[in-house]
């Protein structure tokens, strides 16, 4: 806890041949951040002629996937699926090489493939035959207004016929200008419909040219003729008959589609998913060295996980390696990949961590404080016992439908299961249940506190817990970088804060404890003594603006946690509002039936979940930021480099490896 994982580096020389089952078992087991060796002009590991097949059939798979996917019934589940989801099944497979994962997966595509194309195309053939019928019936509609017979409307031997629509404020310039340029020797059949008017423009073939001009000026919309004879009102009925046709076909193509798919799809994800582990692993084949019989790798292993990784690789490499394990030098410990470490019950928080960065090796981590600070300000902010109360039973049942697939919303509601502690805590030493929803009934609640009656010393209270957590922050800066051997950073950066946060606490306090003035002044005097040095040492001459622009930068980060009483405000405000609203037609009544208490069951009920999610979201997001811009800033740089582990990503296949 604080410190992240001890790391140490792992470097391996082994034969050749056993390249694939060692890569093999060290994604397998995921514990190993594989680093490319620092070898200049040596020459590099590249995937073969099996890896580079299991890449391109990784995408032929995947396209295979989405064609199935489309075809398989839409899953039902809704809100109960949501937080009670199903955990996938794992198929397994037994490991004997990639030449024989590749062989298997050729055997698979050969029987599926062409299946799935044939779906995939005969559905793609009829809808583009839909597409164009259903264009041809929209023509015929436009056409039935002329009352002519198709075939005059075709273009001859001799003369050029173009058919289409033009808005109708632009059809009398139009005409004007088609006559004028083919001084007279065209004809026109004009029909208005609404905003737009169909023409039918006849003219000499030698012509044609001329008349694409002019109409292409005035944005004429030309309307392909559909085939067929007699006039178009006729033909409609036909080619609704032919739709109808198309459309049995296209269900029936789609039917085929859904047995492959409910045949074929868990399969064709399986194999997705293997190849998908493959073709990660080629991506990894760079970062090794060869020589002719031998091949090198380079990792960083959790300190706890190098005993069983060593085994493994013995036993994988039947004793015929080289290996050397060592603890990080001071040139490496800039590089050294970080894995948070932390006790299971506040693991979560490193979720929230993570977002911002993780620290460097020789850095603190601030997760184990994180966890208790940001659910104690998320609670201060939403601060009712019955808005903690419904988000503790929403976080409740989605770490109890999701425990087993310990994913994101795992982590996250186990999150908002501790900040809806907090607020249930805070929302009793407030009394605020519901807002003032008791005290409008009538009933008597006891608080310490009352955030509406009493907003300057929420505010107060506000204030003394930011100076707290700046406090702690620079602290937990002097000590990172005093045993980093940065002892004039912790000196003149962060000591001199931690002297003017205990100079303004001793001020605060001087009027209620009797601590003397000049105790105050003397430790908030050497803050700024020090600062000053400080700005001084760093800036030169920009020192004397500098010192200015931070010293006001403190303050500003200061005051910011003035937003933990600003959100409480908020939450007491709108529940407040909910509550007045519900009073003021409770009594309504229509005769004898109680419309009034059957409206205001359903705005109480509704507007304090509507309050719950808005002031659950404002707290959420609020209290980050006061971790990620005026904790953090203090003491935590996140530029560490994340621990990515060589790890094989396993949903729904399982690996028996020799």
């Amino acid at each position: 806890m604080f410190k992240p994982e001890q790391m140490v580096k792992l470097e391996i020389i082994t034969l050749t041949r056993y390249r694939d089952p060692l890569l093999t078992y060290l994604h397998e087991k995921g514990v190993v951040h594989l680093e490319e060796v620092p070898i200049e002009n040596i020459q590099r590991e590249t995937p073969n002629e099996f890896y580079r097949k299991a890449t391109s059939y990784s995408i032929t798979i995947s396209r295979l996937v989405d064609t199935l996917k489309s075809y398989l019934p839409p899953k039902s589940g809704g809100l109960k699926g949501f937080i009670f989801p199903r955990e996938r099944s794992k198929r397994k497979y037994r490991y004997e090489g990639i030449e024989k994962l590749i062989k298997d997966v050729e055997e698979f595509l050969s029987e599926v493939e062409p299946k799935v194309r044939d779906v995939e195309a005969s559905v793609t053939k009829i809808n583009n035959e839909i597409t164009n019928i259903r264009t041809a019936i929209e023509a015929l509609e436009i056409l039935s207004a002329l009352n002519v017979e198709l075939e005059y409307l075709r273009a001859g031997s001799f003369l050029n016929i173009e058919v289409g629509l033009l808005e109708r404020d632009k059809v009398e310039r139009a005409v004007k200008e088609l006559e004028d340029v083919l001084s007279g020797r065209v004809f026109i059949l004009r029909r208005d419909l609404g905003a737009n008017s169909i023409l039918v423009v006849v003219t000499l073939k030698e012509d044609s040219s001329k008349v694409a001009s002019v109409l292409a000026k005035y944005g004429f919309e030309r309307i392909e003729i559909p085939e067929g004879q007699g006039y178009p009102k006729d033909l409609i009925p036909r080619y609704l008959e032919k739709l109808e046709e198309k459309k049995k076909e296209l269900e029936d193509a789609k039917r085929r589609g859904q047995k492959l798919a409910e045949k074929y799809y868990d399969d064709v994800v399986f194999y997705k998913e293997l190849m998908d582990n493959e073709r990660d692993k080629a991506n990894y084949l760079s970062y090794l060295v060869r020589t002719e019989m031998t091949f090198g790798l380079l990792g960083w292993v959790p300190k706890g996980e190098v005993e069983k990784i060593v085994e493994g690789i013995k036993r994988i490499t039947e004793g015929k390696v080289y290996m050397n394990i060592s603890d990080p030098t001071p040139e490496e410990i800039e590089n050294v990949p970080v894995k948070l470490k932390n006790p299971e019950f506040i693991s979560q928080f490193e979720m929230l961590t993570e977002m911002y960065g993780v620290p460097k090796y020789n850095e603190l981590d601030p997760t184990p404080i994180m966890a208790f600070t940001y659910s104690f300000f998320f609670g201060f902010m939403l601060t009712d016992f019955m808005y903690g109360l419904l988000l503790g039973i929403i976080s409740a049942l989605l770490v109890k439908g999701h425990s087993r697939l310990r994913d994101g919303t795992w982590r996250f509601a186990k999150i908002m299961l501790w900040a809806s502690a907090f607020t249930m805590f805070l929302g009793i030493l407030f009394g605020s249940y519901f807002g003032n929803a008791l005290d409008m009934a009538g009933i008597h609640v006891p608080r310490l506190m009352d955030s509406m009656k009493q907003a300057m010393d929420v505010l107060m209270i506000a204030l003394a817990i930011g100076l707290a957590h700046l406090f702690t922050g620079y602290l937990l800066g002097f000590i990172v970088r005093w045993k980093n051997n940065d002892k004039k950073g912790a000196i003149f950066e962060q000591l001199p804060w931690l002297f003017i946060i205990i100079g303004v606490t001793l001020f605060a306090l001087s009027s209620r404890v009797g601590v003397p003035q000049i105790a105050f002044k003397a430790v908030f005097g050497i803050g700024l003594v020090l600062f000053a040095i400080g700005e001084i040492l760093s800036n030169g001459a920009m020192a004397l603006l500098l010192l200015i622009s931070d010293f006001f930068g403190f303050v500003g980060n200061w005051l910011s946690y003035a937003r933990l009483m600003a959100l409480a405000l908020a939450t007491s405000g709108i529940a407040l509002v909910v509550n007045i609203m519900v009073q003021m037609i409770w009594g309504f009544k229509i005769g004898p039936v109680p419309l009034g208490i059957i409206i205001g069951l359903v705005v109480f009920i509704g507007g304090h979940i509507f309050s719950t999610a808005i002031n659950a979201l404002g707290a959420f997001v609020h209290a980050l930021r006061l971790h990620y811009v005026e904790f953090f800033g203090t003491f935590f740089s996140g530029e560490g480099r994340k621990f990515e582990p060589f790890a094989a990503k396993r949903e729904v296949s399982e690996l028996e490896i020799e």
